[in-house]
């Protein structure tokens, strides 16, 4: 049994911790921080959970919360989580953020895409949480980077044909779409039901912060530098992220060839289902889950491919991914926790 925290709460993030930790066999949460709620049950912050659990959201004080916990999860803004991580690990918790503040491995990059970074000394030993690329390190890390959202859906959609070197990198460009749940709780205009219902529009072209993370994520993957044009949109639905990803093929090959090509590389992996030919992926079929469909179509008249990825960019892209880490730098089942079938519709 692992005794846990979660750091920032009240979120939409924070509340699908809660939501599925709580059928978790082996986590015990024993404080959760909010500002906005302190001193008031979880309960009245999230009606949806009340009979699972009993705390009261509390204030944040590292020193206090590190006593009673073993794994600490942060579910804060980037900036504010660089904050409070190094406390946390400096008193011996393990740390899982779900902030960008530890994703990039260079603090130049995140300097220029976030601000200045305060504990660039610690870039270095964290392991970025996509269990799929980097089990192996994830298994003895102290801090875990949990991916973003976007780039999960990439880099899980790209990794078979870089990894073969199949495609032509120049050409790489990403077309996704997330539901308004990406976009936090917090009041904004932009996110009010009048202002998404009824609409489809593209935002952060040519400048969406995933896109540093994105392009590490497929340069590692390459072994050499790639370079991606990323156009995010925003979809009037509460959860989902679909990425259509088109990339030029280096030599002629089939949809059937590389449907089987996906299928041996993901063949082991509990969540990632490769959907067979004919078929596409589809946000409602993988909603609160922690899985990722993947379905691909080459055009054969331009020699190129067309894949289609798509995950909850709560569960996947968030705190089911963060539970997936929690569960491997725990020891337990990976798993665990996360088994639930999809809901639908």
């Amino acid at each position: 049994m692992q005794k846990v925290a979660i750091i920032g709460a009240s979120g939409y993030t924070g509340v699908e911790l809660l939501r599925l930790l709580a059928g978790h066999p082996q986590a015990e949460v024993v404080a959760v921080t909010s500002r906005q709620y302190e001193g008031q049950p979880v309960s009245q912050a999230f009606p949806s959970l009340a009979g699972y659990y009993d705390l009261e959201c509390e204030a944040l004080d590292v020193e206090a919360i590190a006593a009673r916990a073993d794994v600490v999860f942060t579910a804060l803004p980037h900036k504010s989580a660089m904050e409070v991580v190094p406390g946390f690990l400096a008193a011996g918790c393990r740390v899982v953020d779900l902030s960008a503040d530890y994703r990039l491995r260079d603090p130049l990059v995140y300097e220029h895409w976030y601000q200045e970074h305060t504990s660039p000394e610690l870039l270095a030993d964290a392991v970025y949480g996509l269990p799929e690329l980097y089990r192996a390190q994830l298994v003895k890390a102290q801090l875990v980077a949990n991916p973003g959202c976007y780039p999960t859906s990439i880099a899980l959609g790209l990794a078979p044909l870089l990894e073969k070197g199949l495609i032509e990198h120049q050409t790489l460009i990403v077309d996704s779409k997330s539901g308004t749940t990406g976009a936090g709780r917090g009041l904004k205009e932009s996110s009010l039901f009048c202002e998404v219902n009824e609409g489809f529009k593209a935002y952060g072209l040519a400048s969406h912060r995933h896109t540093p993370e994105i392009e590490q994520n497929l340069s590692q993957l390459a072994g050499e530098p790639v370079q991606v044009s990323f156009s995010p949109h925003l979809l009037p639905v509460d959860r989902g992220i679909l990425s259509t990803i088109y990339a030029s093929l280096k030599q002629d090959s089939s949809t059937a060839e590389l449907l089987e090509l996906y299928q041996k590389r993901y063949a082991a992996e509990p969540f990632v289902r490769i959907l067979k030919e004919g078929q596409l992926p589809n946000i409602a079929f993988v909603r609160g889950t922690n899985l990722c469909d993947i379905g691909l179509v080459v055009d054969e008249r331009n020699r190129r491919v067309i894949v289609v990825s798509v995950i909850d960019n709560l569960v996947k892209g968030a705190a089911g991914q963060a539970i997936q880490n929690f569960n491997l730098i725990s020891g337990f089942d990976e798993c665990s926790g996360l088994q639930a079938a999809p809901l639908f519709p």
